[in-house]
């Protein structure tokens, strides 16, 4: 238990001191809210009512991609792994606690734009509620899943950044907030089918639950878990 609260600690201290999380998790977002959806509004009235759902990928694809991988590496790749190892702190918890973090910023920035969104934009809330909120839920976990990945694979800040932005703006681009899919040539359409961001989109914009949505989300995550707990046993001494 004292583990526990000492990774906490730690967690909450890199929290604080975090530029990374504060811009990609709420500045970065808002600002493309702000700017984004008065163009889509604009340009084309109809995009209200898929905005929430738009706006929210963006926000969770760049805070999970972009701000958590920085956090691991500043975990696993410097002298904080020294100090869980020597305080008796399993290196595992310093991924879930970063990952418990960076989920509570997605959630809370979400719920932000979803309440942002009608006031600002006249944008439409999603009719079931409940099932949005479940898909978002679903969607951020396996964002911040495949963000672990390359936070642990990739040790070095610089190269992180770059590996980051790579799997980030295919992201975005193929996932359908920008365009919709079918308009997309057919390679782009299957490529963007890869990455969490089309298919949590897609399941956000549907009124119900639909398992051919969800279980290509459901194969990343556990896919994602099973790399991690790879990478983190290699880091075992």
């Amino acid at each position: 238990m004292g583990a526990f609260f000492y990774g906490v600690s730690l967690q909450w201290k890199l929290d604080i001191r975090s530029k990374t999380l504060l811009i990609t998790c709420y500045l970065v977002p808002l600002l493309f809210f702000a700017i984004m959806g008065g163009i889509f509004t604009s340009v084309m009235p109809e995009t209200r009512d898929t905005l929430i759902s738009s706006m929210t990928v963006f926000s969770v694809t760049m805070g999970a991609l972009i701000g958590l991988p920085p956090s691991l590496v500043e975990i696993y790749g410097g002298d904080m792994k020294k100090i869980y190892q020597a305080n008796g702190v399993p290196l595992s918890l310093g991924l879930v606690l970063a990952n418990l973090s960076a989920y509570l910023h997605l959630f809370l920035m979400s719920i932000i734009l979803s309440v942002a969104a009608p006031l600002v934009f006249h944008a439409e809330m999603p009719e079931n509620t409940g099932m949005y909120f479940i898909s978002l839920g679903i969607f951020i976990a396996v964002s911040l899943s495949v963000a672990s990945v390359i936070g642990l694979a990739v040790k070095d800040q610089a190269k992180t950044a770059m590996f980051s932005i790579l799997i980030f703006l295919p992201s975005v681009l193929l996932s359908g907030i920008m365009f919709p899919m079918e308009l997309l040539p057919k390679a782009f359409e299957a490529t963007g089918k890869i990455f969490p961001a089309s298919w949590g989109y897609r399941m956000m914009t549907e009124q119900v639950f639909l398992l051919e949505s969800f279980l290509p989300l459901l194969l990343m995550f556990v896919l994602a878990v099973v790399i991690c707990h790879i990478l983190l046993r290699r880091m075992d001494p």
